[in-house]
């Protein structure tokens, strides 16, 4: 996937810059209609009407595609019939016709292409691009992604473009797991992973150039806190350019730029055998 940038001919088009979609095989602006539904816009807020997700709303139309997270459908080879585009997330999707009939979209691996034949299941699965099998099938050293954490409950981990995990080692009924934040984690052996790392890599090299290209996203304009009132952020009132007097921190008082966050009576803590390294100083957390 290359980077395309746009001739200065205006000041949102200076530093733009737009990906080429060179690993598309279909362009069209309609995907399969049975594996698509609406997605209903929540402007961030949850089911109370409360914002709990800042600076959200407006944004294009979109239809959700249903992807296949699971891949339970085992021993029948599946046709990759075409790479597409998905709006609701920055990875590329694959379109996968089974021998029965059945279609389902997938996220779609680096280096998978259309014509491609992918499988999935316990036993005699080759460990190739696109394939999805156990952590216990799965050879030490091999880079994977959607990675389950539960057995059946689909995959959660390294989902989004151009991230990928490494297997590292077996013990027992469990599987040793580096995740790109250099974080190992024990994961049961019997959950599924797939084959190589996802497309769509240079998706974090797009620059919008304007503001109205995040709009069209649904992003609406971010606000300083310091701009607000007493009430509405802990950065918020005094008089005239106030610095706010404390550590930068969400609405919500987070911090913003380190400090632990994650809570120490978490049930899955003891599922991570190494911390990742922090942004601030280089230290595992």
């Amino acid at each position: 996937m290359g980077i395309r940038k746009y001739k200065p001919t205006s000041a949102g088009r200076r530093h733009a810059s737009v990906s080429t979609f060179e690993e598309l095989t279909f362009k069209g602006n309609k995907p399969e209609k049975s594996l698509t539904r609406r997605a209903r816009k929540t402007g961030g807020r949850n089911h109370h009407g409360k914002i709990t997700a800042q600076h959200r709303g407006g944004g294009h139309k979109r239809q959700y595609r249903i992807i296949d997270f699971k891949r339970r459908v085992d021993g029948i080879a599946g046709l990759v019939k075409s790479i597409e585009y998905d709006p609701n997330r920055s990875s590329n999707i694959a379109l996968v016709e089974y021998e029965g009939g059945q279609s389902t979209y997938i996220i779609a691996p680096a280096g998978l292409r259309a014509g491609d034949k992918v499988y999935s299941g316990d036993v005699g699965v080759e460990p190739k691009v696109g394939n999805a099998m156990p952590l216990s099938q799965i050879p030490l050293g091999s880079v994977i992604h959607n990675i389950e954490l539960q057995s059946g409950r689909g995959g959660q981990l390294c989902r989004s473009a151009g991230t990928s995990a490494v297997m590292n080692a077996r013990e027992g009924g469990w599987a040793q797991v580096t995740l790109p934040s250099g974080e190992v984690r024990r994961i049961p052996a019997g959950c599924r992973a797939t084959m190589g790392e996802v497309g769509n890599s240079d998706h974090q090299n797009v620059v919008f150039g304007k503001a109205g290209r995040r709009r069209w996203l649904g992003w609406r304009p971010h606000v300083r806190g310091a701009c607000m009132n007493p009430h509405d952020h802990p950065h918020g009132g005094g008089e005239g350019r106030a610095k706010g007097g404390r550590h930068p921190c969400s609405p919500t008082g987070k911090l913003a730029k380190g400090g632990a966050t994650r809570n120490k009576k978490k049930a899955s803590s003891k599922a991570i055998l190494r911390r990742r390294k922090s942004r601030r100083n280089g230290q595992l957390k």
